[in-house]
């Protein structure tokens, strides 16, 4: 097989996205739209990748790392111009070069893979991706010849009489012969309106040198689509979100409502797990087998144990362990750790803290940097109060505990195994195990006090 190299346009400021954020870097289901692209060529071997970066060049090279090349086009002088950047790098090499833009993010690596072999197998100079358009002003026209070949490509304004009706459009994607490819940039003119040298130009180019110029029809026109404003970045994140949905629900994933769910691209979700609407489920997620979440639920970087249940609630970067029950309206934050059949409800809020099996925490709690064994129960409105203003403390409850209703825990403390705090306490020493402790004010009655303060208001 020939060498394969890719060539990313990214060097675009995006004007029409209207946004300080480069155009590339606007994420489509919560990645980048050039990272996708990356991502999708890198589905199969390629000898070397290189993106072309211009404006926001810095931070576009920084989200990228080390996943390409970066090359720089100081001064934006079209997409032709763009690509010469790269000969340095390519200049010399047999193999085919496969140019790209990157804001193209729904073009599959399926459709790039068809595209190579299409190319080598018609042993073509250049190979176009062409696709059917519902309405194809604004593109450029693949005109075909009686044997069907690709006799030239006319820009929309340069089309004339029957050639408007041409809906098979230039996407504006490529395959070349990477050694005829640059030979050509250096012929490629800058005698347009624009003042700019344009990549197609390269076709023409090509034909006149009687080289071979094919075109790969693909019939998903949605995926070949390019973002230019916010509209079509709603649009591209639509279709992914569906491909990536169909993609779960034929695997054994339940969705009720997937118009109204939403799922990153790197989440994992085993088969036989319930997802009701409203609920975006994010970043490197994965959830085990037989669980249900939501609705309205969102979960980002957590693992989800077999057969838990998640309601109305947000988790972020932590474990969720097997059989839990969570929410309605409960808040899991970053490094919490959850252990099996634990039950964290309405209103609880656990922040850097890990709870033991069989542990319950059911309303109106927060439970921050506490290290909580198993099977404690924590009443309603109990706080681990963890920050003196300046310095977090942990808080130490072990196997067995029961701590009673609005209970404060002074941190750094231990309550011991097997002990229990009396309702409304405010614990500042350890508890020893197995014991009671009570700390709060003794109750004092006062009979017939109330009348007198009522008598009192009355003047």
């Amino acid at each position: 097989m020939a060498n394969r190299y890719a060539v990313i346009l990214a060097a675009g400021q995006g004007t029409r996205m209207k946004s300080k954020l480069y155009k590339v870097l606007h994420p489509v289901l919560g990645r980048p739209m050039v990272q996708h692209v990356i991502e999708q060529l890198n589905s199969f071997k390629l000898d070397k990748m290189i993106t072309i970066v211009g404006h926001g060049a810095e931070k576009v090279s920084e989200h990228i790392g080390d996943n390409s090349q970066m090359v720089l086009q100081e001064e934006q002088l079209g997409t032709g111009h763009a690509v010469l950047q790269a000969e340095d790098l390519l200049k010399n090499q047999d193999g085919t070069t496969i140019v790209v833009c990157g804001d193209t993010p729904l073009i599959t690596g399926e459709t790039y893979q068809a595209l190579f072999d299409h190319h080598e197998q018609e042993d073509a100079k250049a190979t176009v991706l062409t696709a059917k358009a519902p309405n194809p002003a604004g593109y450029g026209r693949v005109i075909r010849n009686d044997r069907n070949e690709v006799e030239r490509i006319v820009e929309h304004k340069d089309a004339e009489g029957s050639e408007i009706q041409v809906d098979e459009i230039n996407t504006g994607t490529y395959c070349f012969d990477n050694k005829a490819l640059f030979e050509a940039l250096h012929l490629v003119s800058n005698n347009n309106a624009q003042g700019e040298y344009y990549l197609p130009d390269v076709i023409g180019i090509l034909q006149s040198r009687d080289a071979k110029v094919s075109a790969f029809h693909t019939s998903d026109f949605e995926e070949t689509v390019g973002i230019n404003d916010r509209v079509a970045l709603a649009q591209a994140e639509k279709t992914m979100k569906r491909r990536i949905n169909e993609t779960h629900m034929r695997n054994g994933v339940t969705l009720i409502d997937p118009d109204n769910t939403y799922i990153d691209p790197d989440v994992v979700i085993e088969p036989d797990v319930l997802i009701h609407p409203g609920s975006i489920i994010k970043g490197k997620t994965t959830i085990r087998k037989d669980a249900e979440i939501g609705p309205h639920t969102e979960i980002d970087h957590c693992v989800v144990g077999e057969a838990s249940r998640i309601r109305q609630s947000v988790a972020k970067d932590s474990h969720i362990g097997d059989q839990v029950q969570i929410g309605p309206y409960a808040h899991i934050r970053p490094e919490a750790s959850i252990g099996n059949e634990v039950k964290v409800g309405n209103f609880v809020e656990v922040k850097k803290s890990s709870l033991g099996d069989r542990s319950k925490v059911p309303h109106l709690s927060y439970i921050g940097d506490a290290d909580v064994g198993s099977h404690v129960n924590i009443g309603c409105g109990t706080i681990t109060v963890n920050y003196d203003g300046k310095n977090k403390y942990l808080t130490t409850i072990e196997d067995d505990a029961f701590v009673g209703c609005n209970s404060n825990l002074i941190a750094p403390v231990t309550v011991g195994k097997g002990s229990y705090v009396a309702a409304g306490s405010t614990i500042t020493n350890d508890v020893p195990e197995d014991s009671l402790s009570i700390a709060r004010a003794r109750q004092a009655n006062k009979d017939g006090y109330a009348s007198r303060i009522k008598n009192q208001n009355k003047y």
